[in-house]
């Protein structure tokens, strides 16, 4: 019998590809709803509409693994260590305790402490990561090379974060460390003649997910691709308001990128099948 707790879905399936969903979830149990400020505001940097963007990853043979629990309540692409993802540069924490745009998620005094963020990574961030290695090694032992890709979204226009309009395609392999250039320039190529703009490495490198898990000397690939969401969402650019975030799921809107994404994970399965 599984043990698998209910947030936790995991599609397994038999092709050398592992699709992480780490920040689809919106889900706050009742536990962990006090002392927000707003559920809206907890929910509001969710990744939003990206496991409908991806709905097509189990047809291609991919395993995807996704949690349904809320980014507020434990960011599982955080180093649980507490060390930043991009020292000198405004991010969240593995609870978060405000927004991307700054505001605060919790009432004065209400933030975790050290123990419930403890509490947290147990019930949460643990079995996500210890899921992704089951399922990574359960394929390794069929295939010599196994693609893990960790799907992201963000709004396009966030101040705190980064300059101007975050290009729609953002390529993340940590200065190319997680993954073969092989790969990574095979998925450029694609963003390049898709007609949207794109960018390898630039402000989003990749995650933890994708920093702890990419070995490529040993036959795992990494590689995270945040997605601003304005090329498959119609985004209102720059702050957004309770009521008009996120919009609805527009499937023809979506169609352009989303054939660009059925590209993508088809490069990285045909890599891992096909790498000498």
């Amino acid at each position: 019998m599984s043990t698998r707790p209910d947030w936790l879905t995991v599609i397994p399936g038999e092709a050398p590809l592992v699709v992480s969903l780490p920040h689809t979830g919106t889900e706050i149990p009742a536990a962990f709803e006090r002392g927000l400020v707003s559920p809206w505001l907890a929910r509001k940097d969710a990744d939003w509409w990206i496991e409908r963007l991806y709905d097509f990853a189990p047809s291609l043979g991919a395993t995807v693994i996704r949690t349904t629990i809320s980014r507020t309540v434990i960011d599982v692409n955080r180093d649980p260590s507490g060390v930043s993802l991009y020292p000198g540069q405004a991010t969240t924490e593995l609870c978060p305790t405000t927004t991307f745009d700054g505001e605060p998620l919790y009432e004065p005094g209400a933030e975790p402490t050290a123990e419930q963020v403890a509490k947290r990574r147990a019930l949460f961030f643990d079995p996500y990561h210890a899921t992704l290695h089951a399922e990574i090694e359960r394929l390794r032992a069929r295939h010599d090379n196994v693609v893990v890709y960790d799907c992201h979204s963000i709004r396009s226009v966030i101040p705190r974060l980064f300059d101007g309009a975050l290009p729609h395609f953002n390529i993340g392999t940590n200065g190319g460390t997680t993954c073969a250039p092989s790969l990574s320039d095979a998925i450029e190529k694609i963003c390049t003649g898709s007609g949207f703009s794109h960018v390898v490495n630039g402000r989003f490198k990749g995650g933890y997910i994708t920093r702890s898990l990419g070995k490529p000397d040993e036959g795992v690939h990494a590689v995270q691709m945040e997605l601003a969401c304005r090329g498959y969402m119609k985004e209102p650019l720059g702050p957004v308001s309770e009521g008009e975030w996120p919009p609805s799921y527009d499937e023809d809107y979506a169609a352009p990128m989303r054939t660009a994404l059925a590209l993508v994970l088809q490069t990285c399965l045909t890599f891992a099948q096909f790498k000498a």
